[in-house]
């Protein structure tokens, strides 16, 4: 496709997987979950396809615009996760002696317990937009990937496609313009149920300067040994988008606002 506004180049990326998990704000025992993509995961997925080291610097990537769509939320997964010592070892605490070992807890604890939370199921649509020759470069690392992508967590793994290619306008059009990623089976079940209409309404959040929303997920380093993260406006929207099936003379032109659609019900 040519582009005829090079200033408004978007790459748009499918999540998918059967587990996501994208914290924001998480730490020690309790690790959890926003319910959707948070910027600091997108970026750190692109960083991850270019070959970047975690040391590398963010500013041409913190300068990119992000959007992203709720195609399919998921349900929410509590995993209930125990830490041993399989040597029956007491477990070690987070202080360190003067010669820089972890000290063992004191009373001994054998079994630390921690939750850690997951979206199951879910499809998000992320819309990322600025330089062009980042933009390029970034889609053509998705495809071909330096490093193991994942979907917030190492251990959540993407499904395929995750590219959806480089497309021209601004965050919105494009959100609005790209078909529904649900699976198949998510398609005829909500069509069974919902009389096959030809438009679907989906949530969005984008990046914005006037946004009325503040996130605290703008990553100033991923270096393990001082992350850092800053704040973001954004601001919420709907669109209505294509659900592929055929127009009949009973589709309206966005399938009716439907609150429970998106979750299957």
């Amino acid at each position: 496709m040519p582009r005829t506004r090079p200033d408004t180049t978007v790459l748009a990326l499918r999540l998918a997987g059967p587990l996501q998990s994208w914290g924001d704000k998480s730490a020690f025992n309790r690790r959890e979950t926003r319910p959707e993509p948070t910027k600091s995961g997108v970026l750190g997925l692109l960083a991850a396809a270019a070959g970047r080291p975690r040391e590398h610097p963010l500013d041409d990537l913190n300068a990119l615009h992000l959007g992203i769509r709720v195609d399919q939320p998921g349900t929410l997964l509590r995993d209930y996760h125990t830490v041993s010592d399989h040597r029956g070892r007491p477990l070690p605490q987070s202080a360190v002696s003067a010669k820089g070992t972890q000290k063992p807890t004191s009373p001994a604890k054998y079994t630390h317990v921690t939750q850690r939370f997951y979206l199951q199921d879910a499809v998000f649509v992320a819309a990322v937009t600025g330089d062009e020759t980042l933009i390029e470069s970034l889609a053509h690392a998705v495809t071909t990937p330096a490093f193991p992508l994942a979907l917030g967590r190492r251990a959540c793994v993407p499904t395929q496609p995750i590219s959806l290619g480089l497309h021209n306008g601004d965050l919105m059009e494009v959100l609005t313009t790209l078909p529904w990623q649900v699976s198949q089976y998510a398609r005829d079940k909500h069509g069974s149920r919902h009389g096959k209409p030809s438009h679907i309404r989906l949530p969005v959040t984008l990046e914005a300067d006037d946004g009325d929303d503040i996130q605290h997920d703008v990553p100033l380093s991923f270096d393990p040994r001082s992350r850092q993260f800053t704040s973001r406006r954004v601001r919420h929207d709907w669109v209505s988008v294509p659900t592929g099936f055929p127009v009949s003379s009973s589709s309206t032109a966005d399938g009716g606002h439907d609150p429970f659609a998106l979750l299957g019900w």
